[in-house]
């Protein structure tokens, strides 16, 4: 460990409250800095925070706290004990509970649900008369206890974290440290965490430290520290960051679209397409401003359903990575080749089954994708979207039901389906220790392209992804944004027409998933590749011209992620979020009261509502009947999560009453 320092942390002079307290910490690995400099301050009762993408070091840090990871520099005190040693980290580790990143890599896999938090309990030493109570209480909260006989390896990946959320608290300790717990985790399961660690620190006045690559987390957290590079980029509370790049963000349609791009490219960094919208950060701060500059860059392009929104964090972030010098989204795309019709079909399910022995994973899904047309398969852990891609790709024979890629039967076109797409998986999938360049010629030898198709396609792609002054660079020590395009070129080098991408941009950083994304929608619009694309970004699903929503092996919602928002509007109504001086009681209290849909984020709490002022009203007299005092309540608009979240428990809850009723 570091030897003691005299510095003190920039965040300030520590609370009598501190829980953390890290100052001018270091880590490095050989020569390379992984955390330089980190300064932090973690309180009793808040869940901090730190964001960041892969590599921005946020684990290496993680692990200093928790006393598993020695390190170079500067100081780490947690409960006031300066862990400098394995003898200081013990005095300290019974307080703590640390889920490590990975889903499940905590646990045992043949070990039944039961048995692994019982094997945590006896190795923390919880007293046996209240494991029982402990065990049946988070069982509960999980929704786990459905499946305490079930082994650990037949999880989804939503109920391994929480089972190993579980074993993290079986203690009860006073201080949690989750790496990355709701990564690969579908946004039911990780609303249901975040609903689950609320409920503990408000019941037990714990602390929580959490990592996380979403950027739509950060407003749940009371504080946060953004990590880029190893160092702190923004750290305060969501509200703090939020002031650091005062600007709004203008949403609104424009055609062409890309020709639009190009010309608001001339005057501001931040534009992203959002399927067929485009969004815009401006520093303007007063709406009309804002909008008239918008409609001046465009020039003869006239926008059409223009909205005005504060920026998100996420925007906030990447403005702040512009100040940097991070590079803006570019991309300089080759001469396009031709494009075939936009309504040929390119992708199409019909009455897709699949079953893995009595299960039915697959239930009759029929979905179509056209040529140059984004195509979001979204669903929970386990409802079927990775069965019907194997289906699709040839990989998995249907039990039912018929498909088409590129023109061939899934069935029996054989090695005719390989030749016409290209896939880019979940895990990244290219050789470390090749170069860039020995990469793309290994896929173009695979793919059977001769020595000139190989020099063409290895020009398009390098220009295409941005490859230049990459082609010598080892794959194994490229950014995992850059990794991550290069994977993609890899998929496209022998010029498929469809493109399949499973959670395409997981661990990517803001701007390197912006770029990614630029590419795909270039792609789409220029050259015709249609795509079926899998994410637990929610946010990312906006780029998406068309969705369908998996539930359970069906497909229980289709169509652009503005009809779906529409769609649950009309049906459940507005988002309220309600700002009180007590979250934790304002939503047992708001649920009392009925508003049974009810979420916290962060201090905030968001909940659903046909009737907003009515609402309001019911609400504000609900919570001072318990000397809560309303702040504020606000009209937001609804995000896909919301959307994915409410379809999702409505099915559910169905799911339930059949099961009662058939009991009854």
């Amino acid at each position: 460990m570091a030897p003691t320092s005299t510095q003190h942390s920039a965040l300030g002079p520590q609370h009598s409250d501190t829980v953390i307290n890290v100052s001018a910490f270091v880590k490095r690995y050989k020569k390379y800095a992984a955390v330089d400099g980190v300064d932090l301050d973690v309180r009793r009762g808040e869940i901090y925070g730190l964001i960041g993408p892969d590599g921005a070091g946020k684990s290496s840090l993680m692990k200093a706290i928790a006393g598993v990871l020695t390190y170079d520099e500067g100081t780490v005190n947690v409960f006031g004990t300066l862990v400098d040693s394995e003898r200081a980290a013990e005095r300290v580790k019974q307080r703590i509970g640390f889920l490590p990143q990975g889903l499940g890599l905590s646990l045992y896999p043949d070990l039944s649900v039961e048995e692994n938090i019982d094997f945590f309990a006896r190795l923390r030493l919880v007293p046996e008369q209240e494991l029982a109570q402990r065990k049946a209480r988070l069982l509960t909260m999980t929704r786990l206890d459905k499946f305490r006989d079930r082994a650990m390896k037949n999880l989804s990946g939503g109920m391994k974290q929480k089972l190993g959320l579980i074993c993290t608290l079986i203690h009860e300790p006073e201080l949690a440290i989750l790496d990355e717990p709701t990564t690969g985790v579908d946004p039911v399961s990780r609303r249901e965490f975040w609903a689950i660690l609320a409920e503990l620190l408000q019941a037990k006045g714990m602390t929580a430290l959490v990592s996380t690559a979403y950027m739509d987390e950060a407003s749940r957290f009371h504080r946060l520290s953004f990590l880029s590079s190893g160092k702190v980029l923004a750290s305060g509370t969501p509200a703090e960051v939020q002031m650091l790049a005062p600007g709004l963000m203008v949403t609104f349609e424009a055609t062409p679209q890309l020709d639009a791009i190009t010309r608001l490219k001339t005057q501001y960094k931040q534009v992203e397409a959002l399927g067929s919208l485009l969004r815009v950060f401006t520093e303007e701060t007063i709406h009309a401003t804002a909008m008239q500059s918008i409609t001046s860059s465009l020039g003869d392009i006239t926008p059409v359903q223009l909205r005005v929104d504060e920026p998100e964090l996420e925007d906030v972030f990447v403005a702040l990575l512009l100040r940097q010098g991070e590079q803006p989204t570019a991309v300089e795309m080759p001469p396009a080749t031709p494009v075939t019709s936009n309504d040929a079909l390119a992708i199409e399910a019909k009455g897709l089954i699949r079953y893995f022995g009595t299960f039915r994973a697959v239930d009759r899904v029929s979905f179509q994708v056209k040529s140059g047309e984004i195509f979001g398969l979204l669903g929970s852990n386990g409802a079927g979207k990775t069965t019907v891609i194997k289906m699709l790709n040839g990989i998995l024979p249907p039990t039912g039901g018929e498909g088409w890629v590129a023109g061939v039967e899934m069935k029996t076109a054989g090695e005719a389906i390989k030749e016409r797409i290209g896939y880019m998986s979940q895990a990244f999938s290219l050789y470390l220790d090749l170069t860039v360049e020995e990469n793309i010629r290994l896929f173009a030898g695979i793919y059977g392209l001769d020595r000139q198709e190989t020099k063409e396609r290895l020009a398009w792609i390098v220009s295409m992804a941005g490859l230049k002054g990459y082609e010598s660079s080892l794959t194994g020590r490229l950014p995992m944004g850059v990794r991550q395009r290069l994977a993609l070129g890899c998929a496209l080098v022998h010029q498929p027409r469809v493109l399949f991408l499973d959670e395409p941009t997981s661990g990517v950083d803001p701007i390197g998933r912006r770029h990614f994304w630029d590419i795909l929608s270039r792609l789409a619009r220029e050259e015709g590749v249609a795509m079926l694309v899998t994410t637990h970004y929610m946010s990312e699903a906006e780029h998406c011209d068309h969705l369908a929503l998996m539930y359970a092996g069906r497909i229980v919602a289709e169509g652009s992620p503005g009809d779906m928002k529409r769609q649950v509007e009309k049906e459940a109504g507005q988002l309220l979020e309600v700002a009180t001086d007590q979250p934790g009681l304002a939503l047992r209290r708001a649920t009392q009261a009925g508003f049974s849909g009810a979420a916290l984020f962060g201090t905030k709490i968001h909940l659903l509502s046909l009737d907003p002022p009515q609402d309001e009203a019911r609400l504000r007299t609900a919570l001072s009947s318990d000397g809560v005092h309303v702040q504020d309540v606000l009209v937001r608009p609804l995000s896909l999560e919301d959307v994915f979240v409410y379809r999702v428990m409505v099915l559910e809850r169905q799911e339930q009453a059949t099961v009662k009723e058939a009991a009854a």
